[in-house]
């Protein structure tokens, strides 16, 4: 029996009465193509991140994508990102036909900064750091660095938002930035969405032709571009979710400590180390054990629905053969595959839910 499930989104949305009624009127309106409630969510986005412009668009991957593109990365070209990263970010530069080179990450799971400069050759175009699991790259170290090689960078928020680094929030470093919507987001709607944010003027117009066909209105292409616009359902379910975000975002930290206290007294566990400047905004919650594996079997057999993010290190995956890397090229990547573990810590879970999984992990190590 499940005592501590993964997915919340049976609680989030247990009333869903209120984004019914927003529907109806919707349906009403027949405004289903980048309609009015998709004008509201972008306004309400860019001014939760603090940027300019807020586009939204098909999923947090497309996000990444449309950004690339819109900074003319393409064919032949390279991208810098990092090695322990989700598919979605690999597979969005990819896309482009762009090749991405891989750096390693360090223990706070997001990219190291020291080997950036040294992966840079002359068919660099950009850089694409990922603030993982909610957590952020050390953005004041990369910036100089990409400025000294005329590099954008476009961060992979999408599983950063309102985390911040040094008081700057993620998504207002780089020239544009990826959000994603996904059900299992900090902020999440009813399926793929995302969001691309930019203070950039000419970025911004060059993107909303990106995601549109290209259609500068109904007549005109001005260039050939995709099918990616965030859907005016999707919005409707954003534009009831956002006022929500912060609180949300606050309770996932309260219980990241509530777990790294507990944790951190307990032999077999290693908490990351958090930093001080940055604002953890806690996607995911993960630690370090020993004989994760048999931990994992441990909790879920105790009813608790832990995961590991992620057993196989993306560039060891039979997809990314072409690109040429080999088992070891990543230790901390590898090591991070064999040690971690990602418990429950969204907004609904209760303290009692933790208390049970913090017993259930000492009880393993005792």
């Amino acid at each position: 029996m499940t005592k501590v499930r993964y997915s919340y989104l049976g609680q989030q949305f247990a009333d869903p009465e209120p984004i019914f009624e927003e529907l109806r009127k919707l349906v009403a309106s027949g405004d289903f193509t980048l309609g009015k409630p998709v004008q509201e969510f972008e306004g309400k986005f860019a001014d939760l991140i603090g940027t300019k412009h807020a586009i939204g668009v098909g999923s947090g991957t497309d996000a990444l994508k449309l950004s690339l593109r819109a900074l003319g990365v393409g064919h032949g070209d390279e991208v810098i990102t990092a090695a322990n990263t989700f598919i979605a970010t690999v597979g969005a530069i990819a896309e482009t036909g762009a090749k991405p080179v891989l750096v390693d990450c360090d223990d706070s799971f997001c990219m190291q900064v020291g080997p950036v400069e040294a992966a840079i050759t002359p068919r660099t175009k950009a850089i694409m750091p990922v603030h993982f699991t909610g957590d952020m790259v050390d953005m004041a170290k990369l910036m100089p660095i990409a400025q000294k090689h005329g590099l954008p960078i476009v961060e992979d928020a999408c599983q950063g938002i309102l985390a911040e680094t040094d008081g700057r929030r993620s998504g207002t470093w780089g020239v544009a930035a990826g959000f994603s919507l996904h059900p299992l987001k900090n902020l999440n709607v009813w399926a793929d969405a995302g969001v691309i944010v930019t203070n950039d003027d000419k970025v911004a117009d060059k993107l909303r032709l990106l995601r549109n066909h290209g259609l500068k209105n109904r007549d005109e292409i001005v260039l050939l571009g995709h099918n990616s616009r965030l859907d005016s359902v999707q919005a409707v379910v954003g534009n009831w979710l956002i006022p929500q975000t912060h609180d949300i975002t606050n309770k996932r930290i309260a219980n990241a400590v509530y777990y790294d206290k507990a944790f951190s007294d307990i032999a077999g566990l290693r908490v990351p180390r958090r930093r001080q400047n940055v604002k953890h905004v806690y996607h995911l919650y993960m630690v370090f054990a020993e004989r994760r594996d048999a931990l994992l079997k441990h909790c879920v057999d105790a009813g608790i629905e832990a995961k590991v993010h992620y057993p196989i290190p993306l560039y060891q995956q039979e997809g990314l053969r072409p690109f040429g890397y080999k088992a070891g090229d990543f230790p901390v990547t590898d090591r991070h595959a064999r040690e971690v573990i990602s418990f429950p810590v969204d907004q609904h879970i209760t303290r009692e839910q933790q208390d049970h999984v913090i017993d259930t992990v000492r009880k393993f190590y005792a």
